[in-house]
Formats: structure tokens, sequence, C-alpha cells
């Protein structure tokens, strides 16, 4: 009894997961869907930041909404990165051809480090471009002619996203999917 169910088992998993291309496929798809989520997470915290201090302003100079606005939107760009590399391996691998390409686990684990730059790059970069724009949107209240040294300012950690985004890019391209 105990041998037949062994048996039974080790056959569903080799036949719908354990694959040697399927579980490289699943790696790199992880990889992908991780440089959306982290850095779609920093833009999150990073974009609430800036929209509640931003909130106040706003409630008591209705006029300042443009640049209040811009300060928030920052970290938002970073969420698009990670969804531009995520785009970048699904259109590497193929993915929406319709047929699951054959990739080892090797190559599944080097796309998934490979997306990491603009995963953990995008993640603590909104994050951080979060809290100089909150930082920044005190210029915005008391010199608002100034509001521009805050805009760069918080621009300035933007680099960083981009950086990643770069390096994500030219890693992916250096990868043969066969």
């Amino acid at each position: 009894m105990l041998s037949r169910v062994k048996k039974n088992y080790h056959r569903l998993l080799t036949a719908y997961c354990l694959r040697p291309f399927m579980l490289g496929l699943a790696i790199a798809v992880i990889g992908a869907a991780a440089s959306v989520i982290l850095a779609g997470i920093g833009s999150i915290v990073g974009t609430s930041r800036a929209g509640q201090a931003g909130a106040g302003i706003i409630t008591e100079e209705p006029e300042k909404f443009g640049k209040v606005l811009l300060l928030q939107a920052l970290p938002a760009t970073q969420g698009i990165y990670g969804f531009i590399g995520a785009f970048w391996v699904i259109f590497k691998l193929n993915l929406l051809s319709g047929t699951a390409p054959e990739i080892p686990w090797a190559t599944g684990l080097t796309i998934f480090f490979a997306c990491m730059p603009v995963a953990v790059g995008g993640l603590i970069s909104a994050l951080y471009q979060g809290k100089v724009s909150v930082a920044s949107l005190n210029i915005v209240t008391k010199k608002p002619d100034e509001a521009g040294k805050g805009i760069i300012l918080a621009a300035m950690v933007e680099t960083y996203a981009i950086l990643g985004l770069l390096a994500s890019i030219l890693l992916i391209n250096g990868i043969n999917v066969g």
C-alpha cells in the first residue's frame, strides 16, 4: 500500500510539478513577479506617505495642488519600472506566444537574480523617495517659489531606481534562454 502511494505521488510530481523546464520557468516568473511586487510595494508606501502629508497642505492652500501632486507622484515611477522589468522577462521568454518555453532551472535562477536590481532597487528607492517628497513638501508650504528645489531633491533618489532598471534589462538581455 505504501509503495503504491509513493509511486503515484512520484508520478504526479514528475508529471505536473518537477519537470526541469517547468521549474526553471517557475523560478523565472517568480523573479518577474518580484519585480512588480517589491517595486510596487515601495511605490504604494512612498506615494501614500507623500499623499498624506500633501493632503494637509491642500486643505489649507488648494492652489498648491499641482506642486503637491508632482511630489506625491514621483515615488510611483518605481512601480512602473518594476512592471517594465517584468515585461522584459515576459518578452525574453516569449510567454505571450501561448507555449511554455523549456528552460533549465539554472537559467530560471539566473533570470530571477537578474530581476533583483529593479525589484529591490525599486522598493528601497521608492520608500526613501517618499520620505524626501514629504520633506520637500515643507518647501512647498514655506517657500512655494522654491518648490523646484524640493522636486530636484526627490528626483535625485529616482536615479538609483533607473540604474536598477537598466541593470536588470542588461542582465536579462545577456541571458541565453535557448
